[in-house]
């Protein structure tokens, strides 16, 4: 399962040996209310305990607990037969630069109230060994490249972005790339009673403000070297906040695809074709933006037969796997991590307080 955005919790259900995955079984998606996503939104950037963010984690893993119950109620599948919870939580706070990362969720509560054994914690013990901590999805774009031609080229169009380049023999290189949709939809909430620029019409209909692009370009994350992750708030758009609605979206939309071009440039070689997963591949104006600058094949990954909705989920849920056959899921040219790593930390259905 997976709580990563601002928008909700996704979960699904697979089945997967940790190498290749035998079935997608489905899932479902509940949107956060208003009331809880402000809440959770007070509590990004935070790095110390308050009682305001222990409630926000328990409401956060009482709704993960409800969401448990009512896929396996959707999908007619008994508790009894699923092995493992792979449970990320919610990113509040992400500076690996300081070995600090932190995830809200009481995966040990979620344990013992859906009565399935689960596993979390999947960044701590890169970023503990001087990794990143992200992205750790590459380890799943891996297994589902299996088939396609390579190179190719996983892009995650979520709050922020990243990718996975697959070449052949399973060569991976990944990193975050920039922002994607975040600080979009942070204009857009602020400025209109909106939570989101569908399909990017408001940014279509706005000009990009070059002077803008390129202060917000110049931000020092784009020469480091890859592997690198970001946390959501690492960009300051203060050079925009005179700009209106339209064209303030324009440029951001501008920055999101300015970032994806520059990461190009740091992969092994060019990929044949760009699958995008995340919210953002709904947005046809940030789609339409990319295809025309990257001149390279890009599509939503449901033109090669998934669902971009419950990727990320299914992800959590195939790493979980692999954290409990003792299998890595992160490298040196994913995180950064000086050897193949195993995380996650696991917690037992039946645990002895």
């Amino acid at each position: 399962m997976s709580g990563t955005s601002l928008d909700g919790i996704d979960a699904a259900l697979i089945e997967s040996d940790g190498e290749l995955v035998t079935a997608w079984l489905g899932g479902v998606t509940i949107p956060y209310d208003t009331q809880f996503r402000d809440s959770l939104r007070a509590c990004l950037g935070a790095r110390e305990w308050s009682a305001e963010i222990r409630l926000v984690e328990m409401e956060l893993t009482d709704r993960h607990t409800e969401t448990v119950s009512l896929l396996l109620e959707m999908l007619s599948v008994s508790r009894d037969t699923v092995d493992l919870i792979g449970f990320h939580g919610h990113t509040i706070t992400h500076d690996p630069a300081f070995k600090f990362t932190w995830q809200l969720g009481a995966a040990d509560d979620l344990a013992k109230c859906t009565g399935i054994d689960v596993v979390a914690k999947f960044r701590n013990a890169d970023v503990a060994s001087g990794g990143e901590g992200a992205p750790l999805v590459p380890a799943y774009h891996c297994a589902l490249a299996r088939n396609l031609p390579k190179p190719v080229v996983f892009l995650n169009l979520g709050g922020v972005a990243n990718v996975t380049w697959v070449g052949e023999g399973d060569q991976l290189v990944a990193f975050d790339t920039g922002p994607a949709n975040a600080l979009i939809d942070d204009w857009i909430s602020e400025r209109t009673d909106k939570i989101f620029d569908e399909d990017g019409a408001i940014a279509a209909t706005g000009q990009v403000n070059k002077a803008g692009l390129e202060i917000l370009l110049e931000n020092k994350f784009f020469v480091r070297p890859s592997p690198k992750s970001l946390d959501r708030n690492e960009f300051n758009i203060a050079a925009l906040q005179g700009l209106s609605l339209e064209d303030g979206a324009a440029t951001l939309s501008a920055f999101t695809v300015e970032s994806v071009v520059l990461a190009l440039h740091q992969f092994l070689s060019l990929p044949t074709r760009i699958v995008v997963t995340g919210g953002g591949r709904h947005n046809t104006h940030l789609m339409g933006l990319l295809a025309k600058k990257v001149n390279i094949p890009v599509d939503p990954v449901e033109a090669v037969g998934w669902n971009g909705d419950l990727l990320e989920a299914e992800a959590f849920g195939y790493l979980a796997i692999r954290s409990v056959l003792n299998l890595p899921i992160s490298w040196p040219t994913t995180t950064g991590v000086k050897i193949p790593l195993i995380g996650g930390q696991f917690f037992p259905k039946d645990r002895s307080d």
